[in-house]
């Protein structure tokens, strides 16, 4: 199972990840794409409401984990917040329309993701 390899990190708050307000990030190893992305230190400005969101994910552009975060918020289907440029309305949208693919690290990556990987 993916949480069986990874480190959380926590930034005290007992908000189970993914949720809405949640601060905790999941962490595999030093080498991870969440190190290197440009939002790392930035968590409570990219949980914002409604259409702050399409503000915030200009802070997306131009990182070099765009499609890493992406694929992690698809495939753990994460709700809330700013992920890989997206806001929680457009990735529902193309979890909509694009409801056949299983893997989402497979498609962006060229890799299966570490929930897939089983």
């Amino acid at each position: 199972m993916y949480f069986d390899r990874v480190v959380l990190m926590f930034c005290g708050s007992d908000t189970p990840l993914g949720s809405k307000g949640s601060t905790r990030m999941p962490l595999r190893r030093h080498d991870d794409w969440t190190l290197e992305a440009k939002c790392q230190g930035k968590q409570d400005e990219l949980f914002p409401d409604g259409a702050d969101q399409k503000r915030v994910r200009t802070l997306c552009s131009g990182c070099r984990v765009r499609k890493e975060c992406l694929a992690e918020a698809l495939d753990n289907r994460i709700e809330w917040g700013v992920w890989g440029g997206m806001t929680e309305r457009e990735r529902r949208q193309l979890l909509r329309q694009r409801s056949d693919v299983d893997d989402w690290s497979l498609v962006l990556l060229g890799k299966p993701s570490a929930v897939n990987e089983q």
